[in-house]
């Protein structure tokens, strides 16, 4: 199963991430990025491209 990789410490909640995920993956929770819908990832690495903050490292599949 493919997921996101995330490093919250440097997530400014901006949301991009969230709305590049074309499988609604992730969300915002306590102004951070979370993964809301791990089973949904499809491992298309939009959500890395789009973090301007470097806090999604990679997918990885399990």
């Amino acid at each position: 199963m493919a997921h996101p990789v995330l490093e919250t410490d440097e997530c400014i909640g901006c949301g991009i991430c969230v709305d590049a995920c074309p499988q609604e993956v992730l969300d915002i929770q306590g102004g951070t990025v979370t993964i809301a819908n791990e089973d949904n990832c499809i491992g298309c690495g939009e959500c890395v491209e789009e973090c301007p903050m470097g806090c999604i490292t990679e997918i990885v599949d399990d």
